[in-house]
């Protein structure tokens, strides 16, 4: 019969091979394409097999080989998305985290994760300008905007026991995909979710906001939350919080602000974001910006009894059997999920190791190196910049090419990878800068192919 169980010897072996096929990968990024040259029938014909009923042994880590040529790579020159670097120190974390394998549902369950967690999670209010505020680490911003936007229903409007009622949510046009997501899945519905106008910088405009309540007020519905956006995934527009903030105050709403990709530049430039501590609720991601591995999303809010309100719903099997505040703490009493992993382990790493004042020059790397594009982009001839920069996501276009194939042009070069955007109709190049490893280089590269991807599309 076969077993599950290894020999420790053995076990040594397959994690210094592990190891070393992390430290290869990591030695290999200056050398790797910006993206695979891969299709979905080669992935499919090399990873979709069957579960074998012999195990393959140690030689199954070879894959990692296999899967790194055909994976996405973290290298300086990937510009794509909002997508961090995976710092390595973070990366270890992650491994040591499942060495362990604890559920940080309450510390009774992990006593030391469930403390190193309350620990982190008060570093990142610091850090954002919220001394003070509570929360949990999640796996993304669109978990933490489903949370915080829960929070908001059973603060204004409870549903929990009796069913959500109608209620309207408001948003800028320009607001994350995982808005309309949440408020379908919380019962709200996406016609209750009203997508105001923004600015010529993309930000919501306050006068629009005021209008859009005072219709719903006369119309006899129920306005319950505002979101406002730290970053909006496109541009990186910084709507006016302050401004949101005294809507939400005088309207009697809940101010959530999706802080997911921008929150976390407080770090570097905090008079620019000083409006998130007027948040009811804060979504901010460091699998962003502070360039940790994914998962590592987090739910920052004000008033940790709404929380509970929201959140709490115990089984005698989870029952808790300490009053010692400390011991009695449970995080699934105040977040969607029963198990949760130690995500704050490579962020207590990571942070310590590096330092505060290394992320916070890092991010301020990230935003000279758009300004850098973007100054570029404005100086050439051919290109045009499409939208202001506000952070560090730098959305442009060549003027005489139809830019659709000049992008897919681009990323076959292999040299750097943009994604694209939709900028007043227009299709649009977009690079967006959250990765330690790039270097003004790097950014200069973007331009100088792009005008070489254009001049082969003339060819």
């Amino acid at each position: 019969m076969m077993e599950l169980e290894i020999s420790n010897q053995e076990l040594s072996q397959l994690a210094d091979e592990a190891i070393d096929l992390a430290k290869a990968y990591w030695a290999s990024l200056d050398h790797r394409p910006s993206y695979p040259t891969t299709s979905g029938e080669q992935t499919a014909a090399l990873f979709s097999r069957p579960w074998a009923e012999e195990g393959l042994g140690g030689s199954v880590l070879q894959d990692f080989k296999l899967i790194t040529e055909h994976a996405r790579p973290s290298t300086g020159r990937f510009f794509g998305y909002v997508a961090g670097s995976g710092e390595p120190i973070g990366a270890l974390g992650d491994l040591l985290a499942s060495v362990l394998n604890q559920n940080v549902g309450a510390w009774r369950s992990a006593p030391a994760a469930t403390t190193i967690e309350r620990a982190v999670v008060g570093w990142l209010a610091e850090a954002v300008g919220c001394r003070g505020f509570t929360g949990s680490l999640c796996g993304g911003g669109s978990t933490a905007n489903l949370m915080g936007l829960a929070m908001a229903r059973e603060a204004k409007l409870p549903a929990n026991e009796t069913g959500a009622s109608r209620c309207v949510v408001y948003a800028s046009e320009q607001v994350h995909m995982s808005v309309p997501k949440a408020v379908a899945l919380l019962g709200i519905g996406r016609q209750n979710l009203r997508l105001l106008p923004v600015d010529n910088a993309f930000r919501l405009r306050p006068d629009a906001l005021q209008a859009a309540i005072s219709a719903d007020r006369q119309a006899g519905n129920t306005p319950i939350a505002i979101v406002a956006t730290a970053g909006t995934v496109v541009s990186g527009a910084i709507d006016p919080l302050g401004a949101i903030a005294d809507t939400a105050r005088n309207e009697g709403l809940w101010l959530h602000v999706d802080g997911s990709y921008g929150g976390l530049a407080a770090l570097a430039e905090p008079q620019k974001l000083s409006g998130l501590a007027h948040a009811n609720s804060l979504s901010v991601d460091p699998h962003k910006w502070l360039y940790q591995p994914i998962d590592c999303g987090c739910l920052l809010y004000r008033d940790p009894q709404v929380a509970r309100a929201t959140f709490s719903h115990t089984d005698d099997y989870v029952r808790i059997l300490s009053d010692e505040p400390t011991e009695a703490f449970a995080f699934f009493e105040e977040s969607v999920e029963l198990s949760r992993r130690f995500r704050a382990l490579k962020l207590w790493l990571s942070l310590q190791y590096h330092g505060r004042m290394a992320f916070r020059e890092a991010i301020v790397r990230d935003l000279r190196h758009a300004r850098l594009l973007a100054d570029m982009v404005s100086a050439h001839p051919d290109l045009e910049l499409l939208a202001p920069v506000s952070l560090s996501a730098v959305c442009f276009r060549h003027r005489a090419r139809d830019n659709h194939a000049l992008l897919k042009r681009v990323i076959a070069r292999g040299h750097v990878f943009l994604s694209n955007a939709t900028i007043h109709g227009q299709f649009a190049l977009r690079a967006c800068f959250v990765n330690h490893r790039t270097t003004g280089d790097d950014v200069r590269a973007i331009v100088s192919e792009v005008v070489a991807a254009a001049d082969e599309l003339d060819g």
